[in-house]
């Protein structure tokens, strides 16, 4: 029943999935907290930018995101991120791709945690002589993070979901192979159930490992 299977690489079209997940997790993650920092910050023009940033790129397709990476930046202004061969580019820049849209999401993610920590502890913490940054990073943002592990792992899940869409650029991720599949065979509800058992196996477990995280690192008020 699995013999169409032979001559396709379906271990390495989900193992380019997994490496367009934890490049775009790390890189959004990143971003993120930097914009995060930039919308609670003293800054009126940084405040102003993430806001807007945030408020855009939320609202812009991912489609069009992707696109606009290979499009724009690699046939328009020959940016080419260091990559040699097209694959390397396109898998490149659909990983930026995947981070600035991303990283709107994590941002509002962030800043949902930061406003749950107390503002005295902000305010003990400037009595104490640290500026806003070592604040920040010293006093409010682990705590922040304690208590979005939740919605940072519905953003990871989205995420690994979101990869399929670096196929539009042509990165050999598991929906490229799962759309050649289709095309060059007449099993269509078999290769479906297959590639969707693939995306379980790699949300599943990442939901209830850090959903388990999460309740451990859960800050008890």
């Amino acid at each position: 029943m699995f013999d169409f299977l032979q001559g396709y690489d379906l271990l390495g079209a989900f193992w380019v999935t997994v490496q367009l997940t934890l490049l775009s997790a790390a890189g959004s993650l990143v971003w993120g907290t930097v914009l995060a920092a930039m919308r609670v910050g003293p800054v009126p023009l940084m405040r102003g930018f993430a806001n807007a940033y945030v408020n855009i790129v939320r609202n812009i397709p991912l489609t069009v995101v992707i696109l606009f990476t290979s499009l724009g930046l690699f046939q328009t202004l020959s940016i080419n991120l260091g990559g040699q061969r097209f694959e390397t580019i396109n898998f490149r820049l659909a990983v930026l791709g995947l981070v600035a849209y991303t990283a709107a999401f994590v941002c509002e993610a962030i800043r949902s945690g930061i406003n749950t920590v107390p503002v005295g502890q902000a305010e003990a913490a400037r009595a104490l002589g640290l500026n806003f940054t070592q604040a920040l990073t010293l006093v409010v943002l682990p705590q922040a993070f304690r208590s979005v592990v939740g919605p940072l792992t519905n953003v990871l899940i989205a995420l690994t979901k979101n990869t399929t869409v670096a196929a539009a650029i042509g990165v050999a991720e598991a929906a490229l192979l799962m759309k050649e599949m289709i095309e060059n065979e007449a099993q269509l509800l078999l290769i479906s159930a297959i590639f969707a058992f693939g995306f379980v196996c790699l949300t599943l477990p990442t939901g209830l490992i850090l959903g388990w995280v999460g309740k451990k690192a859960a800050v008890k008020r």
